[in-house]
C-alpha cells in the first residue's frame, strides 16, 4: 500500500468509527455513514478501494438496519401497549441518558417512556408496561444497529487489507 493509499484507509476507518458510535448513539446516522464512508474510499482510490459487491452489502446492510430499528422499536412498544408519547418519552429518556453510561443507556429510555405515557394521561401499571415495551424495542433496535455496524466494518476492513496483500 502507497502512503496516499495508508492515509485513506485510516481516515475512511476512523469514519467508520464515528459511524459505529452513531449505531450506538441516538441521533447520529451510524450505518448510513459507515456505508457512505466506504463509497468515498473507493471513490478517492477507484480499483484499490473496495469491490462493487462489498459496497452493495454495505448498502443493503445500512437500509437493512434502519427497517430493523425501527421495526424493533415499533413493535416493542406496540407489543406492551405504547403510544406515541411513550416512544417520544423512550427517545428523550435515552438521550438524557447518554450522560450516565452505561445505566442511563438503559434506565434513561424505560423511565422517558414510563412518564411520557403517564403524562398523556396513563395509570402507573398500564405506563410501567408501555415503558418497558418501548425501552426493550429501542434497546433491540439499537443492538440490531450496534452488530449491523460492526459486521460492516469487519468486512470492509478484511476484504480491502486482503485486495492490497494480494496486490503487494
Amino acid at each position: 500500500m502507497s502512503p496516499s493509499e495508508i492515509t485513506a484507509f485510516a481516515l475512511t476507518l476512523l469514519i467508520m468509527l464515528v459511524g459505529l458510535a452513531g449505531a450506538l448513539l441516538p441521533g447520529l446516522p451510524g450505518t448510513p455513514l459507515i456505508a457512505l464512508a466506504a463509497l468515498g474510499h473507493r471513490w478517492i482510490l477507484g480499483d484499490h478501494g473496495a469491490a462493487t459487491w462489498v459496497l452493495l452489502t454495505l448498502i443493503v446492510v445500512a437500509v437493512f438496519s434502519a427497517l430493523l430499528d425501527f421495526a424493533a422499536a415499533s413493535y416493542g412498544a406496540q407489543r406492551l401497549g405504547a403510544t406515541w408519547r411513550g416512544m417520544v418519552g423512550a427517545a428523550i429518556g435515552g438521550l438524557l441518558g447518554l450522560w450516565w453510561p452505561p445505566l442511563g443507556w438503559i434506565a434513561g429510555p424505560l423511565l422517558g417512556a414510563i412518564l411520557g405515557e403517564w403524562i398523556g394521561g396513563r395509570p402507573w401499571s398500564a405506563a410501567g408496561s408501555a415503558g418497558v415495551g418501548a425501552a426493550l424495542g429501542l434497546i433491540a433496535g439499537t443492538a440490531v444497529k450496534v452488530a449491523s455496524a460492526s459486521g460492516m466494518i469487519v468486512l470492509w476492513v478484511v476484504h480491502v487489507l486482503w485486495k492490497a496483500l494480494k496486490a503487494a
